[in-house]
This record gives structure tokens, sequence and C-alpha cells, in this order.
């Protein structure tokens, strides 16, 4: 019986962080709103403002800036900030290049914030990207960021 070739390690953890994220945020989604709590104004621009600024890093291609915005989960699973990069620029196209982006309210579930972001691709496709965050010592950092094709609807 033969098995398949084993994955590199690198490549392991990254796949075991995105089953992760998969299950936060199928978690987000069943969760009943009634459990959602408001941000502050100012947090609510602060979310906006860490994920606007990953998004400039990324169009500079800056790849300590954008991982410098990233939760340790991230920084652990990735390792390197080169790789981080690289991880987005394959797996998140719409993320590293949009043609356009939309913000939506974020929200708080169960002390958990969540960011929308309607975005279009270079091919005019529309996307919508949920970033999850929490707060770290100097503000919000990304814990993750799921993207879905978002296809004749608005979140």
């Amino acid at each position: 019986m033969t098995h398949p070739p084993a994955l590199p390690a690198a490549s392991a953890r990254f796949l075991q962080f995105c089953r992760g994220l998969v299950w936060a945020v199928c978690a987000l989604a069943l969760w009943p709103a009634a459990h959602a709590a408001p941000l502050s104004a100012a947090d609510e621009r602060a979310v906006r403002s860490t994920v606007q600024a990953q998004l400039a890093a990324f169009a500079a291609d800056d790849a300590p800036l954008a991982f410098s915005y990233a939760a340790p989960n991230v920084r652990e699973a990735l390792g390197t900030a080169a790789g981080f990069m690289a991880m987005v620029r394959e797996a998140y196209p719409v993320v590293y290049r949009p043609a356009s982006v939309a913000f939506l309210k974020p929200e708080t579930r169960d002390g958990q914030v969540f960011q929308r972001v309607q975005m279009l691709d270079a091919a005019g496709e529309a996307w919508l990207a949920t970033y999850s965050l929490q707060r770290g010592g100097k503000g919000w950092l990304i814990t993750g960021c799921v993207v879905v094709a978002n296809k004749g609807r608005m979140a």
C-alpha cells in the first residue's frame, strides 16, 4: 500500500491553521446575534485602521510591516514575514491586491472582533473577507481572515 508523500512541516502547519479558521467562521455564522456587543467608536476606527494598514503594507510589498499586524497565532503558524507574504499572495490574491474595498461595521461575538470587508479583484469579481482580530499590547492584531466569493449579494 502506497501512502501519499508527507507535507513539509510549514505546509502542514498552514493547513492546520486554515482548518481552524474555517471552524471559527462556521462557529461565527451559527452564533446567535444576541451575544454581540457593540464596540466603542474608537475601537471601531482602530479595528478598521489595522486592516487598512495591513492592506497598505501588502500594496507596498512590505512583508515585515504586513506581518506586524498578525497576531501570535498567525506568526507561529507561518514563522516569517516572507512566508506570510508568500501565503497571502498565493491563497488570498484579492487581499494581496484588491481593486477596491468597502468596510462594513465591525462586530463582536463572545469577545472576538470581526471586520468584514467587501472587495473586488482585478477581474471585477466580488469577494467578502472576514477578518478576526484581538486586542494586543499596542492595539489590534489580526488573528485570521477568511475570504469567500460574494456573488450577487451584499453582506
